[in-house]
């Protein structure tokens, strides 16, 4: 009598699986404040860029920093906070990120000066560099691999969640109090999230972590900031030729290139250059990349428009932006679905060609386009979101070992932040330069110390033209009609950054796996493939 095998025990502890969704929702909690964060400043930026006692009168390259200095810090530390989480401990590395990201949020909230608020928005940089692997990290080890696909798809419907609540909750914050509030929002989240976390989320790391790379990390800082300083500057001039801008870019893509060959002779690398000999983890690395530097570029013009030139409040503002966040809340935890029909590569490309396509509509909005067409563009452009963001992050947290969870999620979030970083940095460059180029000619009314100020965002000249009183009208009308015009410029470049994503991945992702092989025969790249 023959005795068949036991079946394979889970790699889950039962008390912690029992949990799993409800340590799900935690992971959630920190995942929102980390992105309601930004999804609130969206909305801000216009009331931060007015002058005192309103706002902190702000410049565009000011307020481009205050969103840059924390996706810096945060881009530039995932790699260490990824390999101390699977060092450490991924609980200990979440709460005290948790922490340090309350407490820069309060600082922020206080901030007297466009410089303190860059400085402080850097402090909540750092702990959300500790917050956002992490979740992902944990994840991966409290769900079996089958799993997996399912919660990482509410993981990504989380982001569109915080997406959806954080211009709303920006707006109506806004409406009632000072513009520090959107910021203090986050200390009371914070302290619920820690409260969970100590309560639910259990403790996992690497058992065989390596050593820190505090020379790679530095080296990784210091290009991104020099890389991305450059390119602001750049806009801020609207002279990209200039001989500090072209040093400044030069520097920062030299420092960066010195930072890969420095990775692949080191013996304890901060990030494995072995991985992106994976062409469907360097695939899938490239289109969250790619999409977020169309999206966040793109996002950032899109508050100027709604409220510089068609007058909506900010409220009203973080409601014209809910279609985007409920369709990434809709479809990406269903993405899986699409994933296991029709395949990665179909889904991906698709949702790219989507992206594209609803950049490109931002052409045919004038002063009076009808509103709820934009309803239909953020709508469209939120499902095409949702599924690459699913699909993708299956792709790289299933291509490694379980105990690098760390390392791929920081990875994952670190090509997605410095991809919204030079998103902003370039497109917003592109519509600094048009807009300047469009308004110069209009300044001349002005006394020549105001010109180069008035010039640099819509909302200058708006600005100085209101203290002209009716004099100023005409220089209204043509701030409005420059400024559509550097945002239809900018929008077809996020689309063609967005066209050269869907290149990518329909050349290098796979295809939909045979049905006939089981999930436990096929390769990390044809599982992640399958989304599942």
């Amino acid at each position: 009598m023959s005795i068949s095998a036991a079946p394979t025990p889970p790699r889950i502890p039962e008390a912690v699986h029992r949990r799993r969704w409800a340590i799900l929702g935690v992971l959630m909690l920190s995942l929102l404040i980390v992105v309601l964060d930004n999804s609130i400043l969206n909305v801000a930026i216009k009331t931060i860029s007015t002058p005192e006692p309103t706002g902190l009168g702000a410049t565009q390259s000011e307020l481009e920093w205050a969103i840059n200095s924390y996706t810096l810090v945060f881009a530039g530390l995932l790699f260490t906070a990824g390999l101390l989480g699977d060092r450490l401990g991924r609980k200990k590395i979440l709460l005290a990120g948790l922490v340090v990201f309350g407490l820069g949020s309060a600082l922020a909230a206080q901030s007297g000066s466009p410089v303190e608020l860059i400085a402080f928005r850097a402090v909540m940089g750092l702990g959300a560099a500790f917050v956002m692997p992490a979740t992902l990290a944990v994840l991966m080890n409290v769900f079996e691999r089958e799993e997996q696909p399912k919660a990482i798809g509410i993981w990504a419907g989380g982001v569109g969640l915080a997406i959806a609540i954080g211009p709303i909750t920006g707006g109506v914050l806004l409406d009632h109090f000072w513009w520090g509030s959107v910021f203090l929002i986050n200390v009371p989240i914070v302290i619920i999230a820690v409260a969970l976390m100590v309560w639910l989320v259990p403790d996992s790391r690497d058992p065989k972590p390596g050593r820190i790379d505090l020379f790679g990390v530095l080296l990784s800082v210091v290009g991104l900031v020099l890389l991305v300083y450059g390119i602001i500057k750049g806009g801020q001039l609207a002279d990209f030729t200039d001989a500090a801008v072209l040093g400044t870019i030069a520097a920062g893509l030299a420092v960066l290139a010195a930072f890969v060959l420095y990775e692949k002779r080191s013996d304890h690398p901060s990030i494995d250059i072995t991985y992106f000999k994976n062409r469907v983890f360097s695939a899938a690395i490239c289109a969250i990349a790619l999409v977020f530097f169309a999206l966040m570029g793109v996002t950032f013009f899109s508050v100027f428009y709604t409220q510089s030139v068609r007058g909506y409040t900010p409220l009203e503002t973080g409601l014209l932006m809910l279609p985007l966040a409920v369709a990434q809340l809709i479809f990406a935890p269903r993405a899986r679905l699409v994933v296991d029909r029709f395949g990665v590569r179909a889904v991906c490309t698709g949702g790219l060609l989507l992206v594209m396509a609803t950049l490109a509509a931002f052409t045919i909005f004038d002063t009076d386009t009808p509103i709820w067409l934009l309803e239909v563009i953020f709508f469209l452009m939120g499902t095409g979101m949702a599924h690459i963001m699913t699909p993708t992050s299956v792709v790289i947290m299933q291509a490694l070992p379980r105990e690098k969870a760390g390392s791929a999620s920081a990875l994952s979030n670190t090509f997605r932040q410095v991809g919204g970083a030079l998103g902003i940095a370039v497109l917003g460059s592109v519509l600094s330069t048009a807009y300047r180029s469009g308004v110069e000619d209009e300044l001349t009314v002005l006394p020549e110390g105001v010109r180069h100020t008035a010039g640099e965002s819509i909302e200058a000249t708006i600005g100085v033209a209101e203290k002209l009183g009716p004099k100023g009208e005409p220089l209204v009308t043509a701030a409005n009609d420059s400024f559509l015009h550097a945002m239809h410029v900018t929008a077809l470049w996020g689309s063609g950054v967005a066209l050269i994503g869907a290149a990518v991945v329909f050349l290098f992702l796979p295809g939909r796996p045979p049905k006939e092989q089981s999930p436990e025969g096929q390769s990390p790249e044809t599982v992640g493939a399958a989304g599942r």
